[in-house]
């Protein structure tokens, strides 16, 4: 299933959306005749030009689909999988793969359809299918230089026309527009008739056509949920009418000390700088603290969350988010980490006249030093990767 955010759809239910999904699209390809080779070849040959506009409109619909979910912030495009491109394989691919479509009159898909409805040349297409996977399979070795030859990542089609992704959306809803027009009329000439369409016929079509294109413009000129719930959280982490709670580095050692089970350190540096940081901290760089994978922690109800990094902006800039994304108490850390290490971890003796509050507290820093150095290790050790021994097998066939 798509990567949809929330994920209110369980990795377990998946597989029972997909099937119901699955069911769907196959009753969808048999009611458009696609299980008839003829309908299908009718591509190549001029005659029906059914695939083509049934392709082209599932690609718009999926697109503009995908481009409104993720402007909403209701789909993670980061979180999409693009098959990789290997160009020599893709050309040979398609070569041997249209040849079969021709020759077949199915694709791998249509086939599984006209087969699900008794027809027995599927059946054929099938086991043929069947046979060259086994090939490929077993010779892989032989095709590999050819499979991996060529490869250039996995760009997206407006990366590679160097252009944004609504302005591809435009392009290729009016390529589709004018392929259906083209492709109509060629199929008139060659069928040797003279499809006529009414005025009300044409007003839905220009209708559909506009909705697609309507929608992307209004993503192309409207900010994503994404960049006005940054630019609220640092409108708000600037302002000085921005109230959160603080804390100093004597308290969150304290609290540390004595209840660390009741918050989570939540260190907004970025990886490099989070190698030293405070104990029982997490890493989340302050750009990634919209993830879906960090969403859940801001909300957990039996903890506390406290900001802590090397730039009082921020943090607080990090809090702000965090409050917009369910957290509703955050707490930023009065000072920075390289602070909290030098305050905590090298305590300043005190000189011989000090008063009974600065002994207090040089013990207490000597005390929490000596525990939080404990829980680091501890932590560390348990942060450890499980050590996997490799055993290999004996007995069996020689």
């Amino acid at each position: 299933m798509a990567p949809l955010v929330p994920y209110f759809i369980s990795p377990e239910f998946n597989f029972v959306i997909a099937l119901i999904v699955g069911i769907g699209f196959g009753y969808a390809l048999e009611q458009a005749g696609f299980s008839s080779t003829r309908k299908l070849v009718g591509l190549f040959y001029g005659y029906d030009f059914t695939v083509l506009k049934v392709f082209f409109t599932a690609g718009v619909t999926a697109m503009t689909g995908v481009l409104v979910l993720g402007h909403l912030g209701l789909l993670d495009l980061n979180l999409i999988y693009i098959n990789p491109t290997y160009v020599n394989a893709a050309i040979v691919g398609g070569i041997i793969m249209g040849a079969g479509f021709i020759i077949g009159g199915f694709c791998p898909g249509t086939s599984l359809c006209a087969a699900a409805v008794g027809r027995i040349d599927a059946f054929a297409f099938i086991v043929g299918s069947v046979i060259g996977i086994f090939i490929f399979m077993e010779g892989f070795g032989a095709f590999e230089g050819l499979y991996t030859a060529n490869f250039i990542g996995a760009p997206t089609m407006g990366e590679m026309l160097g252009m944004s992704p609504e302005m591809f959306g435009i392009l290729l809803t009016l390529v589709a527009v004018i392929a259906f027009i083209l492709t109509g009329k060629l199929e008139d000439k060659i069928n040797g008739r003279e499809t006529t369409i009414s005025k009300e016929r044409k007003l839905v079509y220009a209708s559909i056509t506009v909705i697609p294109v309507v929608l992307i413009m209004l993503i192309w000129i409207t900010p994503s949920r994404k960049e006005m719930l940054w630019n609220e959280a640092e409108t708000a982490a600037q302002s000085a009418d921005f109230e959160v709670k603080t804390m100093d580095i004597d308290q969150l050692a304290f609290e540390l000390v004595h209840h660390s089970h009741e918050y989570n350190i939540i260190d907004v540096r970025d990886t490099a700088a989070f190698k030293t940081t405070i104990p029982s901290a997490i890493n989340v760089p302050l750009w990634e603290m919209d993830s879906p994978a960090w969403t859940s922690v801001y909300k957990q109800p039996y903890k506390k969350n406290v900001f802590v990094g090397d730039f009082s902006l921020n943090v607080r800039k990090a809090a702000a988010l965090a409050r917009l994304l369910g957290d509703k108490d955050p707490i930023i850390l009065v000072g920075t980490v390289p602070e909290f290490r030098e305050v905590i971890f090298n305590p300043v003796q005190p000189a011989a006249d000090a008063d009974k509050h600065e002994l207090d507290t040089f013990r207490f820093r000597e005390d929490a030093k000596i525990k939080l150095i404990r829980m680091e290790e501890r932590l560390k050790n348990l942060r450890q990767p499980v050590k996997k021994v490799v055993v290999k097998a004996e007995g069996g066939c020689a």
